[in-house]
């Protein structure tokens, strides 16, 4: 089967394109489609995220394994569209550049039959330009009534940092 993705970049203006690749493509496989069709050259580091009806990020899938090694990461060549995009499940976030935090929302918006004589993956539609620079993120941690200023007076007021000797213990 073939699936047809809308792969949205997350800005004012409209700027998506719509693919479609195999189900049994690996998500590195679909990286490479994404980079390439944006424009990217593909080298920076990047991570697609399960994602709810809500666009809330859920299970990290990552280019590269950069984990200490105590917990297991799920990485893009190990993972085929078909374990993470269905029709129960269709939404994923794909993050390219950590640094400039490009933000793609996807979407699988069909499942269609392998047409013969049609190469896969294929860009199918393109619209807008992406812009010269990433839009800005704005991130806030949910509210908690954990942290009560009265309670944590063990932490560090800042006028007392100069007392920490920060220059004479630098290695």
């Amino acid at each position: 089967m073939i699936y047809r993705f809308r792969i949205i970049l997350d800005t004012e203006e409209d700027v998506f394109r719509d693919i479609e690749i195999e189900q049994d493509a690996t998500l590195e496989q679909f990286h490479n489609v994404i980079t390439q069709s944006f424009g990217f050259d593909g080298t920076e580091m990047a991570s697609f995220y399960i994602s709810d009806d809500q666009w809330s990020q859920g299970e990290e899938i990552s280019l590269f394994d950069m984990s200490d090694g105590n917990q297991p990461v799920r990485l893009m060549n190990e993972t085929t569209l078909i374990d993470v995009a269905h029709e129960a499940s269709p939404k994923l976030i794909y993050i390219y550049d950590f640094l400039s935090m490009w933000t793609f929302l996807v979407e699988l918006a069909e499942i269609a039959e392998h047409e013969n004589g049609r190469e896969y993956p294929n860009v199918m539609y393109i619209h807008g330009q992406i812009p010269d620079q990433a839009p800005d993120k704005e991130f806030k941690a949910d509210e908690s009534d954990d942290f009560n200023e009265d309670e944590n007076k063990d932490f560090m007021d800042l006028d007392e940092y100069e007392d920490l000797g920060f220059d004479e213990n630098w290695n």
